[in-house]
């Protein structure tokens, strides 16, 4: 396998595909039509040379995919879900061009503050529910003698209780079902061009719907990684240091997480299969088969914003068989 830095996210009836200085999402409508947008990606924090240092960039690409991810959810529900208002569309026809320009000007910055506090709101609740909460409940501990350290393991398996209670609930739900869905077509998309198949529904429904780059892998790794680092504070003796330690520890959290997800994701080295198995594992709860038009709608995503077919040449020495037959045929034609 042969990194390709594609990344990719599902969404409602669709996918997001993003690649360097690009992303599209591409969205089954409910007509049976794909629905396909393309975008320019801008880093949330800009383009300083710092934000990209070890570490930093990991906090950064997780706000980042926080802040895209939501904004490509939003945009998805809207067209999967778009069956014209007849009474808009009459009122919009009513409009003057000043009038309708000024109006979707108005609803583009409402869609914006409600995509930062959604964002806001997403990330507080995480926080609350997987770093405050853990912690509370296993300092009731103490009330039996509890010693810090035990406090801190019970802590540890009240977070992974959590965590795999919170994806086996979810992965149960019919509407996420049809997202987790997508979610493997976007896997088997990108695990089709990395191992030097030509991205066709055929080849993307035979290759795997895990792998090592994904972000249910990423969110069991932050789990494994706040749980070591949280051993930091047993030594510190005051409740509310140790507290919002925590809290402070996230972006760090998020950072090694990100350097180590990314070392694993281009290593074909037996450590690095290991330490990505257990979020290999979890990615069945997060991932199903998909059908064949899932399978189109992640083909059409990807070819917006990555040529796979110069990666194949470069990287696997592939030939387009149509391109050769075009060339036989020119050379054909001029003898």
């Amino acid at each position: 396998m042969k990194p390709s830095n594609i990344g990719g996210q599902a969404v409602m009836e669709g996918i997001m595909m993003r690649h360097k200085d690009k992303y599209s999402i591409a969205v089954r409508r409910p007509d049976g039509e794909i629905e396909l947008k393309l975008e320019d990606y801008k880093c949330t924090f800009g383009n300083a040379k710092f934000l990209k240092k070890p570490i930093i960039r990991g906090v950064v690409s997780f706000v980042d995919s926080l802040v895209v991810g939501t904004k490509c959810l939003m945009y998805s529900a809207e067209i999967a879900g778009d069956e014209e208002d007849e009474e808009e569309a009459v009122q919009n026809a009513k409009l003057t061009e000043e009038e309708l320009s000024a109006k979707k000007e108005k609803e583009a910055k409402q869609f914006q503050w409600l995509l930062y506090i959604t964002v806001a709101v997403s990330m507080i609740v995480s926080v609350l529910a997987f770093m405050f909460l853990p912690y509370t409940l296993a300092s009731l501990l103490r009330k039996v003698g509890a010693s810090e350290f035990l406090v801190t393991v019970a802590e540890a398996f009240v977070k992974m209780a959590l965590f795999m209670g919170y994806m086996l609930l979810i992965s149960r739900m019919k509407d996420i079902q049809r997202t987790f869905m997508y979610h493997g077509a976007e896997h088997k998309c990108i695990n089709c061009v990395e191992h030097g198949l030509p991205l066709t529904v055929e080849n993307v429904m035979k290759s795997s719907r895990q792998h090592k780059r994904c972000g249910t892998s990423f969110l069991f790794l932050v789990m494994i990684v706040s749980i070591c680092l949280h051993f930091i504070f047993v030594l510190v003796p005051f409740y509310w240091v140790r507290l919002f330690g925590r809290l402070l520890m996230v972006p760090v959290v998020a950072g090694v997480s990100f350097e180590i997800i990314q070392w694993a994701g281009r290593t074909d080295t037996k450590f690095a299969d290991i330490m990505s198995k257990p979020g290999l594992a979890m990615q069945k709860l997060t991932t199903k088969e998909p059908t064949e038009d899932m399978a189109e709608v992640a083909i059409r995503a990807v070819e917006a914003v990555f040529d796979w077919r110069a990666y194949l040449n470069e990287e696997f020495d592939w030939k387009d068989p149509e391109e050769n037959s075009d060339n036989k045929e020119e050379t054909h034609g001029d003898i």
